[in-house]
């Protein structure tokens, strides 16, 4: 069992195309997405998991001071088009005087929605702690995820 990358999960992707599926709202605040951290102990299926809180999101997510269990509400969310390639972006994430060991993923989920359904996970190829000191995702700058709509 192992993170092994970075990915978007199918479901909630098909979910949002399909007539019948649910809205996710990427850049309202008000929608009050979250990303929760995991350690290496998950393996995540793109094809099939769908939420935070349901397996494998439902065990072995960091703990400690300063980091509270569902994670923390994305700030200033950015969903953007150019030349057939949307992109997804928000700023910075951060836990200040946390204490978490051994932060291996970030799950970004759609928390004000009932189903809590899992968007994007982020491998950060390392296991990350902090001893009362800020956790820091500093984004790419090119976006957190993009999707290239005219391969």
């Amino acid at each position: 069992m192992a993170v092994s990358g970075s990915g978007l999960f199918c479901a909630t992707i098909l979910d949002v195309f399909d007539a019948t599926g649910t809205v996710i709202n990427l850049i309202t605040p008000s929608t009050a997405h979250k990303w929760a951290m995991f350690t290496n102990t998950i393996t995540p299926n793109f094809t099939t998991d769908t939420a935070y809180a349901v397996a494998p999101y439902n065990a072995n997510e960091v703990s400690g001071a300063g980091y509270t269990a569902g994670g923390t509400v994305v700030a200033s969310p950015t969903f953007t088009a150019s030349a057939g390639i949307v992109t997804y972006d928000q700023a910075d994430t951060s836990w200040a005087a946390s204490t978490i060991t051994n932060a291996r993923a970030g799950l970004l989920y759609a928390d004000a929605l009932a189903g809590n359904f899992a968007i994007c996970l982020v491998d950060f190829a390392a296991d990350y702690s902090t001893v009362n000191g800020t956790f820091l995702i500093t984004w790419n700058a090119l976006g957190v995820f993009t999707i290239d709509l005219v391969p």
